[in-house]
């Protein structure tokens, strides 16, 4: 197990060095920074000046060898926008952006996995279609038009919830949360239900599919036949062996959660880390946008080994056919 670990590890360093190079590059010749810093009115001293200050007068392997021996470090440089160290930036914005996205996921999976095991035991009712019309509804509707509507309904004509912002915060150590204020629980669910949508409709479908298909091998004919009840055939032993698959898509929407809360913080003005990068977008802010995406790949890589260690713990053959190698 170990080993595994430390080879998954190494495996990682060449794609999250492939990333940061991509990320700095992408940016590198976007936008003017300094014009945005000093403003209209500056002169070519000054210009100088800054962009020494800067290093953006090296050359560019020069400026991502910087980069990469700091990010390795946990320093990102300072914001072009804000003065500001980037690494300060992201961990006042992180706390935000996590919140949201692990109260998505739990929506989505508490939501998900129990309708997607009604419509695959039940497939012929009038709820399962039900469901499943839900589910093309969710799947269609593009997320910005979810939360817009969202606002519409519970905001603007029913006034239950805020439409924008996180609400009052209670701040312990470094990490603040919004779950521990009423305001900030009110203020958690519309942009929670609006991110979480898509993948609760996602693991519906995945669920239900994995459900017919066990439904139908040998071993649970085998048990009918030995004269199991329905509920011990259903949650003894098909459930069970719907896990690998749901964990492996529940693990990899997880990051594209975090990863793709952009639009949805921008809806509802939710302070946090994809609010952060589209401001940073605007004023060509190199460090942070660099910064942000190779954050969101190294949490891709971090996600990829719990999944392959779930795996592990989960499905026996794998430790029995790890087993058998090593004799």
């Amino acid at each position: 197990m170990f080993a595994f670990v430390i080879s998954r590890i190494l495996q990682s360093i060449p794609v999250l060095l492939a990333v940061a190079l991509i990320s700095f590059a992408m940016f590198a010749y976007v936008g003017d920074p300094i014009a945005i810093m000093l403003g209209q009115d500056f002169t070519e001293a000054q210009r100088a000046a800054l962009v020494a200050d800067l290093g953006l007068d090296q050359p560019f392997w020069v400026q991502f060898t910087r980069f990469a021996l700091h990010a390795a470090q946990g320093e990102f440089g300072l914001s072009y926008r804000l003065s500001r160290p980037v690494a300060d930036l992201i961990a006042e914005r992180a706390p935000a952006t996590l919140e949201l996205a692990f109260c998505a996921a739990a929506v989505a999976l508490a939501i998900g996995v129990p309708m997607g095991v009604y419509t695959g035991l039940y497939r012929h009712s009038w709820l399962s279609r039900a469901f499943l019309t839900f589910s093309l509804i969710g799947v269609s509707l593009p997320t910005f038009l979810i939360g817009i509507l969202l606002i519409l309904v519970f905001s603007v004509w029913l006034g239950w919830l805020p439409s924008f912002g996180r609400g009052d915060t209670v701040t312990i150590g470094w990490w603040s949360t919004g779950l521990l204020t009423w305001s900030g629980i009110k203020a958690l669910i519309l942009p929670s239900v609006t991110l979480g949508l898509f993948q609760l409709t996602l693991i519906m479908r995945l669920v239900r599919a994995e459900v017919l298909e066990v439904l139908r091998t040998d071993y649970i004919k085998f048990a009918r036949a030995r004269g199991l009840t329905n509920r011990a055939v259903h949650f003894g032993h098909a459930l069970k062996n719907t896990l690998v698959p749901v964990i492996t898509v529940v693990g990899l929407q997880l990051g594209a959660i975090i990863a793709f809360a952009i639009v949805t913080e921008t809806v509802f003005q939710w302070p946090g880390m994809g609010l952060l990068f589209i401001q940073s977008v605007g004023s060509a802010d190199i460090p942070v946008m660099a910064a942000y995406l190779l954050l969101i790949a190294c949490l891709f890589v971090v996600i990829n080994l719990i999944v392959d260690l779930l795996y592990y713990a989960v499905d026996p053959r794998l430790r029995t056919g790890r087993g058998r190698g090593g004799h």
